[in-house]
């Protein structure tokens, strides 16, 4: 069976979908006895639902980002 830390090395790998038989049948059997983990996992899925629900921010040109950040950095450094 796996422990505490294994589980929750291999947690997002776990929601994913992305273990083994075996290793999805670990992970499900430790659920099964580890209450602590079974909360970890919980709020793993509500965590990744609510990023999932956040809308994209629109993305400001590259290059007006780079002007706007060294026009930032000069006013910065200007005594």
């Amino acid at each position: 069976m796996l422990r505490c830390k294994e589980l929750v090395a291999r947690s997002s790998d776990y929601l994913d979908g992305q273990l083994t038989l075996g290793e999805n049948l670990l992970a499900r059997q430790h659920l099964l006895f580890c209450k602590n983990c079974r909360c970890f996992i919980k709020q793993m899925r509500l965590t990744q639902a609510t990023i999932k629900a956040l809308p994209e921010a629109p993305v400001d040109d590259v290059e007006k980002i780079v002007q706007r950040m060294t026009a930032a950095q000069r006013s910065d450094d200007t005594p």
